[in-house]
């Protein structure tokens, strides 16, 4: 979920109107950035936990990689979402399908109580989940923390993901996250891979346990629902690419062969 269109980043800029630490473009200069970002964190009530894990931060070198090669940054597949999900999945869109219509099956209580009261049907939630972290089979091998401090230190993502890596930072302050735990290479976490800015916004306690985890696969689930629904998601409505539906879901990522993937997957694995 690394690319949230602005709309999405300006409410959680709002949240933390102070930040203004200077980006950075060669790595050399990350402990500088560190020590700016520790400002404003410090001025946006971050805690000693939060900043002690900001100063124990290391540079992601694939976060850093990835930027830095432009051949990342544009599409490939234009508008064959089939390929794309072959391509994301390592395997076929016909394979793809099948899981996601299992994943449905084997929790049919789950994304039922999620879609009577979200609104967001089994099979775009299911296609989000098995496009992000193949259901939960793999949650990432880079410290949030680490990610989400190196995108925010690199100047082309600077503007929009330095309020996420001060949303990490006070998961960290609050407990939610620990300096250590494991997610995307952008700082995406749980199964659903939220920025932690987004988790912090629209965080449900799917499970009914007393806390919203992103690490649980339920509380995941029904969060990225709520995300869906609070800007705008229309239950029992069409879907597909022209709806208003489909402009929802690019809250979730702006590109449109992810977008055209996630229709082509729930229609053809059902609800």
């Amino acid at each position: 979920m690394r690319r949230l269109i602005a709309a999405a980043c300006m409410s959680i800029c709002a949240a933390f109107p102070a930040l203004s630490a200077e980006c950075i473009t060669s790595k050399g200069a990350f402990d500088q950035y560190k020590q700016t970002l520790a400002r404003e964190a410090a001025a946006a009530g971050i805690g000693q936990r939060g900043l002690s894990a900001l100063q124990n931060a290391r540079l992601s070198n694939i976060t850093w990689k990835f930027e830095s090669n432009p051949g990342n940054q544009t599409g490939t597949l234009q508008g064959d979402p089939a390929k794309f999900l072959a391509k994301r999945s390592g395997s076929t869109a016909e394979n793809f399908i099948a899981q996601t219509r299992n994943k449905i099956a084997r929790n049919p209580n789950t994304f039922s109580s999620i879609e009577r009261n979200y609104g967001v049907p089994a099979g775009i939630l299911a296609t989000i989940w098995g496009l992000e972290t193949s259901w939960g089979g793999y949650l990432g091998g880079t410290s949030v923390v680490d990610g989400a401090v190196t995108l925010s230190s690199y100047c082309r993502r600077h503007p929009r993901f330095e309020p996420h890596a001060i949303a990490a930072l006070q998961m960290v302050d609050a407990g939610i996250l620990s300096p250590a735990t494991k997610g995307g290479p952008s700082g995406e976490l749980g199964h659903m891979q939220f920025l932690a800015g987004n988790w912090l916004k629209y965080r449900v306690d799917g499970n009914g346990d007393g806390r919203a985890d992103p690490y649980d696969a339920v509380d995941a689930l029904a969060t990225a629902a709520n995300m869906l629904r609070r800007n705008g998601w229309q239950a029992g409505q069409p879907f597909g690419e022209g709806t208003r539906n489909f402009n929802v879901l690019s809250v979730w990522n702006d590109s449109g062969n992810y977008l055209r993937a996630i229709v082509y997957s729930a229609q053809r694995a059902g609800s």
